[in-house]
């Protein structure tokens, strides 16, 4: 099993790449409101992103990379945040032969078939990354720490693309983890743009 490497140029010149495909394909101006139930005058789509081709071998290269000096059991998340990631990242490690396996955590347990709630590749010893798009105040990411851990698993950390600092940190502090994300608000959005000047 060879490690997962990428040059200090390489992982430049990715984050820089996919800045431009968040901003190009992502991010829309106008009025919107939250899961969290937050308001916004900017939304951003990750999910346009981490279904991109390009976009999704770079998230993927981006976060493999910060996880080749502690390898996790798996790495999973919320549906439908996490889906994309998950696969991209199980695909990219497979081709780099260090394969990683990943899950997917339902906002609820299923009715039928199995009634699992966490679907794919998890067992109870795991050491565990938990994975999401972006993360706002938290809230689905917590669901998903908890599910995991009731079957047995430790989550080690939480890692996003974007982390919108809007009270995320605090409530995953709470739950004893932090956030390792590729970017935080302002290196998407510029403090104008936050304010609504594209409004």
């Amino acid at each position: 099993m060879k490690p997962f490497f990428v040059t200090d140029t390489e992982r430049r010149g990715s984050r820089a790449r996919l800045r431009e495909i968040v901003r190009e394909q992502s991010l829309a101006f106008g009025n919107f409101t939250l899961a969290s139930g937050a308001t916004s005058h900017f939304y951003i789509d990750l999910r346009r992103t981490t279904t991109h081709p390009e976009g999704a071998y770079l998230v993927a290269t981006l976060l493999l990379d910060r996880l080749r000096d502690d390898w996790p059991d798996a790495a999973g998340g919320p549906t439908i945040g996490a889906d994309p990631i998950a696969g991209a990242l199980a695909t990219m490690s497979h081709l780099h032969g260090n394969p990683l396996p990943t899950f997917i955590v339902r906002s609820a347990t299923k009715d039928h078939g199995t009634q699992k709630r966490v679907e794919g590749h998890l067992k109870t010893g795991d050491r565990v990354i938990l994975l999401d798009d972006v993360i706002t105040r938290g809230g689905s990411l917590v669901q998903a720490i908890r599910a995991v851990r009731e079957l047995g698993a430790e989550v080690q950390k939480v890692m996003t693309i974007l982390n919108r600092n809007a009270g995320g940190d605090e409530v995953i502090a709470n739950e004893g983890l932090t956030i390792d994300s590729i970017f935080e608000l302002h290196d998407i959005v510029t403090v104008k743009e936050q304010e609504g000047a594209h409004a």
